[in-house]
């Protein structure tokens, strides 16, 4: 049935159609290395060997978690534990590594710093070293195959001895500038005292790695500042409590410390108790620098463009807003000058262009 010509507020309702997420160009910032593990690849390894999983992972997929408190958080940590106990071999690093470069290919992903701790791994393939050596050449076979720009972060983990902290450090600065671009800090930041890790974070920093421990999200910004001050964050592992304080967050901005939000991952271990209760807006009013990353989308359930799909319906942000959400991200990472200015291309066209 012909209608005649189209009315001007139906044109206008056409022209406002949202853009498609996926085709957005981003990079993604903040994944964990067994969290980026696909579902169905932890049921798959987990049947070849005979490991028992807990129905959380298994039937109660994506499995209902808190770090409100201790035993919370501990929960957490024991599901990802499990989840890390599957990868046996060479191969499964790859897969994971591979299968992690292509989702975020699908999710309009140019770019990933994929961040691990080769302490928890290194029993089973042949101490740090070698582990990380397994893991960078994974991602530059995965980079190859999917031309996603990858690199990896080598973190600490916050609950183990600062001395550990420096060991990994130092291997880090090994590899600078030769697949490693960054050290961080993680695990729950409630736990250990910050200020003793410096020593590892100057070791780093010598070595011109980017530094992005984890604060502000199960602490508030008196963390985020404790970060600044003793680790001299580059960016912030989250970060996003900093909204809390003028002050703190007025020192963010002014520093250029840019803060890897990760919202559902935010919601799920009840550091807000909805999607539209994060505070993004507030961020981007004060002129924050904001990356949108999944953290653990095993344990969470979301990956790389589920964030800013999140983002919009809860906050009502533009094409405009998460197209500059999208040019953070590539600014803040550590990709080369030519693919960041390959990248910003591709977000400027995607917004010129309409919607499908």
């Amino acid at each position: 049935m012909n209608l005649g010509p189209q009315t001007p507020p139906a044109r206008e309702a056409a022209a406002a159609a949202p853009r498609d997420l996926l085709r957005l160009p981003k990079a993604h910032l903040h994944l964990h290395f067994t969290g980026s593990m696909r579902h169905g690849t932890l049921l798959e390894l987990a049947e070849r060997d005979g490991i028992a999983l807990p129905d959380s992972l298994v039937s109660g997929w994506p499995p209902e978690l808190s770090a409100a408190d201790e035993k919370g958080w501990f929960r957490f940590q024991r599901l990802y534990d499990v989840a890390r106990s599957v990868l046996r071999t060479e191969g499964d690093v790859r897969r994971l590594v591979r299968e992690a470069a292509e989702d975020d290919v699908r999710d309009g992903g140019r770019w990933l710093e994929i961040q691990v701790d080769p302490s928890g791994y290194a029993a089973r393939f042949g101490g740090i070293t070698a582990f990380t050596e397994l893991v960078l050449d994974a991602v530059a076979e995965a980079s190859r195959e999917t031309g996603l720009g990858m690199a990896l972060v080598i973190a600490a983990n916050r609950t183990r001895h600062p001395m550990d902290a420096r060991t990994l450090a130092r291997l880090a600065a090994a590899y600078a500038g030769r697949g490693v671009v960054g050290f961080g800090l993680s695990n729950d930041e409630r736990r250990g005292r910050t200020d003793e890790f410096a020593p590892a974070f100057r070791i780093a920093r010598r070595a011109g790695l980017t530094l992005v421990p984890h604060g502000g999200e199960l602490r508030g910004p008196d963390h985020v500042t404790t970060c600044l001050d003793e680790l001299h964050a580059d960016r912030l592992g989250h970060g996003i409590r900093a909204v809390e304080d003028p002050r703190v967050l007025e020192r963010v901005v002014d520093g250029g410390v840019a803060l890897e939000v990760c919202p559902v991952s935010n919601v799920a271990l009840g550091v807000y108790s909805d999607l539209t209760s994060v505070p993004l807006p507030q961020l981007l009013e004060a002129g924050a620098t904001v990356a949108l990353g999944a953290d653990d989308p095993l344990l969470f359930g979301s990956q790389l463009a589920g964030q800013y799909a999140t983002m919009r319906a809860a906050h009502d942000l533009s094409d405009a807003q998460l197209a500059r959400l999208a040019r953070m991200s590539i600014d803040a990472s550590q990709a080369p000058a030519d693919l960041k200015a390959s990248v910003a291309g591709e977000i400027d066209a995607w917004l010129a262009s309409g919607a499908d």
